[in-house]
């Protein structure tokens, strides 16, 4: 299983502090950096210093590693046009030699609209969006060299497109995820490359399957990545996970080993490896206090070697 960390920059991070975690992150033998793609902080945080740009921010990285792949989970759909967004990501791609993943949602935190201005329309709208935005990056990324790519949606209009910049090599991985019974597995089976699902290991089993149904239907014949994404809370002891739980504010531990990954190494190994028997391949671990990098490398000398591909 390819582990890849997971944050939440909007939560309150500087670039420093991305930097950091995401130098340690490839020094530690990771898969990955990803980070959320928000404007706005949640819950009880003060958030400072703000919120950062997701793919400004990875820019930046790219230029700060040299094995790590980079990406989103996820951007949303509303807060770029794709014709726009196809340019960033290919401009991260080629900075990053062929990193770059990209994870694209619809978006649901209606407050973070509201408050920088950006439209939120009805979750039959947005999805409808996300739709026409695959079909579009898709379909960028694969034209070829000297010919145009045009688009008649009913959101999206491109017309005889030079589909530039390409990417590094071909397109970046495309990421789809959510729990939705309809449209997200039969978008998962038309455009993604990977499909995530970040809740508990219970509801696992009958989304992924519903995914794998989606596939069979669509006669899609090449493989899906199946990825989860788990809060990470570990502690070498049980003083140790208490202190780190109440340090993204998390008091009841039953709670959270039920919700994410938390415990001791060897048990957050045992919960990854029945994950792997629901045939997931990739596991995003979501570290929430940035400034704990001993929690990163804690994770890295002794869940790592035990199950990281």
């Amino acid at each position: 299983m390819r582990l890849r960390i997971f944050t939440e920059p909007q939560q309150g991070a500087a670039y420093e502090t991305l930097r950091r975690v995401a130098k340690v992150t490839e020094d530690s033998g990771f898969d990955a950096f990803f980070r959320s793609d928000h404007y706005l902080k949640m819950g009880d945080v003060n958030g400072l210093p703000g919120p950062s740009d997701a793919w400004v921010t990875l820019a930046g990285l790219a230029l700060e590693t040299t094995r790590i792949r980079l990406g989103t989970l996820m951007t949303a759909a509303t807060f770029r046009l794709p014709g726009p967004l196809a340019i960033s990501v290919a401009t991260v791609d080629r900075m990053s030699r062929g990193r770059v993943d990209l994870g694209l949602g619809a978006a649901w935190y209606e407050q973070e609209h509201s408050a920088y201005g950006i439209p939120f329309p009805d979750v039959v709208e947005r999805f409808d969006r996300l739709e026409e935005q695959l079909a579009i990056l898709t379909g960028l990324w694969a034209t070829r060299d000297g010919e145009t790519f045009s688009y008649t949606g009913r959101y999206y209009q491109l017309a005889d497109c030079p589909a530039l910049p390409k990417p590094y090599a071909g397109r970046p991985p495309l990421i789809v995820g959510g729990s939705g019974p309809r449209r997200t597995p039969m978008l998962a089976a038309r455009f993604a490359d990977e499909f995530n699902h970040f809740d508990t290991l219970e509801s696992t089993a009958p989304v992924l399957d519903r995914v794998r149904q989606a596939c069979a239907d669509a006669g899609r014949t090449r493989p899906l990545t199946f990825s989860i994404a788990q809060v990470t809370c570990c502690g070498r002891d049980d003083a140790q996970l208490r202190q780190r739980a109440a340090a993204i504010g998390y008091d009841d531990l039953g709670a959270l080993r039920a919700e994410g990954l938390a415990g001791t190494p060897a048990e957050i190994v045992d919960k990854l490896g029945r994950f792997g028997e629901l045939g997931v391949e990739v596991a995003y671990l979501q570290v929430l206090d940035l400034d704990d990098i001993d929690h990163i490398e804690l994770l890295a000398t002794e869940v790592l070697p035990q199950v990281g591909a």
